[in-house]
């Protein structure tokens, strides 16, 4: 397999502005790209020029403008070609690999989900490279894999410590693009997440935003002007540590009374097993806390104050427009989405506005269409190094 990737790089800041504000939001006349990026016509010719050259940029017809009107080239506005080019992105769990074919503006064309039977490194890469093999025989054309990972990942590639697979310092990126033959970019699963929602989804446009994932463990993510803000501790234990409610439940993992301790799935089960003896499944819990079952409604409505006194605390001191709530785990908002809401309001002044909360619906192709946009940003567009 070959890339094309190469051929776009590098770019400069300003080309690489110009080259997102078109993927994201295009297509896009020139006067409509010098306004929102406040340059100078000859600025923006100069900056487009190379990226049209490249093919990165096209110039496509005027929607609904005949061509004899057409006030000549520089009135087409500029767009990308979002089917000519394919990556891959990888969702690694602790027993299973979701892989997802997108197009250059992350839509997902092509999915492949394998079920992961060891974490020896060199047979999970095993593993992605044979689902890469599957899925380049309909996309030929594939540019990059993105590779998103529960855990701290170090420069893009090496996993330097990952709970769920027990890694500490796996080469992953290296072992991946050995047997690929693909550029790879390995990241933290959230941070990839952030980056797709910050582009292509809810954050899109939005100054300041998070996202907040229940699942497995609790992710955070937040975005100041228009950009991640990096962490150096990215999931080694956000929420282990942030305590709810110092009476709370005490569960394996995480400290008494914590967000993982309350929120998470596998202490959900964890404390109605301990209290009923029988291994429930999530779904099920919330079904028999809807219905009315006193210890599930119990450990149900716990969690449910918990998240809302969270999503208060979050709001009180970042002031986000939005914040995402994601993850295996939002199905507590279908069951318990009022008690979340009182429970936020009353942590919060009385003037102020409600917690602007938008939950998603997702599964574990969402994180790994992240990762795939996670490959677009630094594959095609050299994302700057934040």
């Amino acid at each position: 397999m070959t890339t094309a990737a190469a051929s776009w790089l590098p770019l400069s800041p300003g080309e690489r502005s110009v080259a997102i504000e078109v993927l994201v939001n295009g297509p896009l006349s020139r006067t409509a790209l010098a306004r929102r990026l406040d340059l100078s016509a000859g600025s923006l010719t100069r900056l487009t020029k190379p990226l049209i050259e490249s093919g990165l940029l096209i110039e496509v017809a005027e929607a609904g403008v005949p061509a004899e009107v057409r006030q000549g080239r520089p009135s087409q506005p500029l767009d990308v070609v979002a089917e000519s080019r394919s990556f891959i992105g990888f969702k690694i769990t602790e027993d299973m690999v979701y892989g997802v074919v997108t197009t250059l503006r992350s839509d997902i064309v092509a999915r492949d989900d394998r079920p992961l039977e060891t974490h020896d490194p060199a047979e999970v890469a095993d593993v992605l490279s044979e689902m890469t093999a599957e899925l380049a025989r309909a996309h030929p054309c594939l540019a990059g894999i993105g590779i998103g990972v529960g855990g701290m990942v170090e420069d893009r590639s090496v996993v330097k410590e990952s709970p769920f697979l027990h890694w500490r310092d796996v080469p992953l990126g290296e072992l991946v693009e050995e047997r690929t033959g693909l550029p790879v970019v390995v990241e933290n699963d959230v941070a990839a997440l952030v980056e797709a929602e910050t582009w292509f989804g809810a954050g899109r446009g939005l100054d300041r935003f998070v996202v907040l994932t229940i699942g497995a463990g609790i992710g955070y993510g937040l975005v100041l002007g228009g950009r991640r803000v990096p962490c150096a501790e990215e999931d080694r234990g956000f929420g282990r540590h942030w305590i709810i409610d110092p009476s709370g439940p005490l569960t394996p993992d995480g400290e008494r009374g914590s967000a993982v301790s309350l929120l998470t799935v596998p202490s959900i089960r964890y404390q109605i097993r301990a209290a009923t003896g029988r291994d429930c499944t999530y779904e099920e819990i919330l079904g028999l806390a809807s219905a009315g079952g006193p210890m599930h409604a119990r450990v149900v409505g716990e969690a449910a104050r918990a998240l809302g006194t969270l999503l208060a605390q979050i709001a009180n001191f970042v002031m986000p427009q939005k914040i995402l709530l994601a993850g295996e785990g939002v199905g507590l908002m279908d069951v318990a989405g009022d008690t979340v809401r009182e429970a936020a309001a009353a942590q919060r002044h009385p003037l102020a506005a409600p917690v602007p909360l938008e939950t998603k619906v997702s599964d574990f192709h969402d994180w790994a269409r992240g990762a795939a946009v996670l490959a677009i940003q630094v594959l095609v567009l050299g994302a700057a190094e934040a």
